[in-house]
């Protein structure tokens, strides 16, 4: 709990932090707004900031419906005026925020702090429906507008704030006087807010043996290839479409992470094999993924059967069997590895991997090249062999943190596309909100529509402009905040895979899809058919 004297030091200063963060545009501000932050909160406080940003919230103990009824009964706003205003507005936070009255006193709320107002929804978790209303409905009394957007953000869980966990680390490092690279991974792994300290979570000693490293990104190839110089200079490997984890082999225990920083280790009972052959102080990095045999890899859809189940059948193994390809060495003996050169730390990976000689674990195959041309062939042939592309990492490159420029990048296949019209609009969220943005597209079976995907992105600003003005004058029904709208704008819609699915009235379901362009050459008429994407199907689906 926060011992916090007064509101600006507790709560006040992390709504200031939201509102900055969330109106500004420059990254030096950000994290100007952050560094601020972690100088002068309370060390609790800023565990929670840490804890919020980087993914780890609480789970929710109110819902949206008693939120929106206790709104109503605070203001006497009818339910379809406050339904209105939540579908412009677009974020239930802060429509809450926007509707209340002005608090009837200026008072300091307990002079708490972050901390405090997160354990206390925490502990009404466990609590009756009367307690939570009488907690919410006396902070709602007593906040003003920023603090009211910034506690209901917590109960909700929905921080959307352009916050990267490199801007945080990047802040906690200025703070700290710590490299970043070390922050990163000192705030990594299975750490609980309302039991850490903020001293524990930096401090170098941590017991933690399930630290993971923060991954290595790449950024798409930007450019010819031959503005990265020699060929020589770069090693060359399949992009794999799975999952990127680590996994992890300290004093005898044994964890697989996600990149989203999940601990997956009980969800893959696959691995428990590689725990008694890899030695302690092991970690390595690769993607989880679908294998069919010792050649071949199942596309996504087949891991995604497999993502959320806490519980796995022997059903589950037999139809999705999950294998391991190692990309890198990161720890090796217990010492970190990652300021080594690349090639050194591949002959160790080379070795580890040989030394497991099971047909689950496999080393990232280099794909050998000696000219550009010769490496664009190979990248022609990614599809067939189930890969998105080709991952390009310079062979004198460190492992380093984030998304980097320079020494790592992935340059993918050419995207599959089809021709759809659009069907369906709603309104997006944040900046958006006030604009029809999420859009649902269909293609044509004999005289019907049939849908088949929906897209959020690929506009720009001036034509998702131009498509909101169409949506509010070409709308035919209206259901909730949804609108169908006059079939006539035809796009073409990217996507990086296609897979046979029982839940769309389509058959199939899309990976990544997005609007590549605006065909505005196209009429409805001339759209794609059900047959051309089964098409695909049969062609990519695997």
């Amino acid at each position: 709990m926060s011992t916090s004297g007064n509101m600006a030091n507790g709560m006040r200063l992390f709504a200031d932090l939201v509102v900055k963060l969330g109106t500004s545009t420059k990254t030096n501000d950000k994290l100007e707004a952050l560094t601020f932050y972690f100088a002068e909160a309370e060390d609790a406080d800023k565990v929670w900031v840490i804890a919020l940003f980087s993914g780890r919230r609480p789970k929710r103990t109110v819902n949206a419906t008693q939120l929106s009824e206790w709104c109503l009964e605070m203001t006497g706003w009818p339910g379809w005026l406050f339904g209105e205003c939540y579908h412009t507005v677009g974020d239930l936070a802060e429509t809450i925020a926007l509707l209340l009255p002005e608090p009837a006193r200026v008072e300091i709320v307990g002079g708490e702090g972050l901390s405090f107002y997160l354990q206390r929804l925490i502990e009404l978790g466990k609590e009756e429906e009367s307690a939570r209303k009488t907690f919410i409905l006396q902070c709602w009394e007593k906040m003003n507008k920023e603090e009211r957007f910034v506690f209901n953000k917590l109960i909700t869980g929905g921080f959307r704030i352009g916050v990267s966990q490199k801007m945080i680390v990047n802040a906690l490092a200025k703070t700290a006087g710590v490299s970043a690279s070390v922050i990163a991974h000192r705030i990594s792994g299975d750490w609980n807010p309302a039991t850490t300290s903020f001293s524990g979570l930096l401090n170098e000693e941590s017991a933690d043996l399930s630290r993971p490293y923060p991954f290595y990104l790449a950024y798409a190839l930007e450019g010819e290839l031959s503005s990265l110089g020699e060929p020589g200079e770069w090693q060359a490997e399949w992009k794999w479409d799975g999952i990127r984890g680590e996994i992890i082999k300290r004093e005898g225990e044994f964890f697989v992470w996600s990149r989203g920083e999940e601990l997956m280790t009980e969800r893959l009972p696959e691995y428990q094999i590689f725990k008694d052959k890899l030695e302690d102080g092991t970690v390595l990095d690769g993607e989880i993924i679908g294998m069919k045999d010792e050649v071949s890899v199942m596309p996504f859809a087949a891991l995604q059967t497999r993502i959320g189940r806490k519980n796995v059948t022997k059903k589950h193994l037999s139809e999705a069997p999950v294998g391991f390809i190692a990309y890198d060495l990161l720890e090796y003996r217990g010492e970190d590895w990652r300021e080594r050169p690349l090639e050194e730390r591949r002959k160790q990976l080379e070795s580890i991997v040989s030394a497991v000689g099971h047909p689950l674990m496999r080393l990232s195959p280099v794909v050998g090249f000696e000219s550009w041309e010769e490496l664009g062939a190979a990248r022609s042939m990614a599809r067939e062999k189930g890969s998105e592309g080709i991952m390009l990492k310079k062979r004198s490159s460190t492992y380093q943190v984030g998304r980097k420029r320079g020494d790592w990048w992935k340059w993918k296949i050419d995207p599959l596309v089809i021709d759809a019209v659009l069907v369906y609009a709603q309104k997006g969220h944040g900046r958006r909100s006030n604009l029809y943005t999420d859009y649902t597209f269909a293609v044509r079976s004999g005289e019907q529509l049939v849908t088949f995907t929906k897209a959020y992105s690929g506009l720009t600003d001036k034509e998702l402009g131009e498509v909101d003005a169409f949506v509010k004058r070409n709308s035919l029904e209206k259901f909730g905040p949804v609108r169908t709208v006059k079939p006539e704008l035809v796009f073409e819609i990217a996507f990086e895979g296609i897979a046979a699915s029982a839940r769309h009235k389509s058959g199939v379901a899309l990976r990544f899809p997005r609007i590549n362009r605006w065909r505005k050459d196209k009429r409805m008429e001339e759209i794609d058919t059900i047959e051309d994407l089964k098409r695909l199907l049969e062609m990519y689906g695997k």
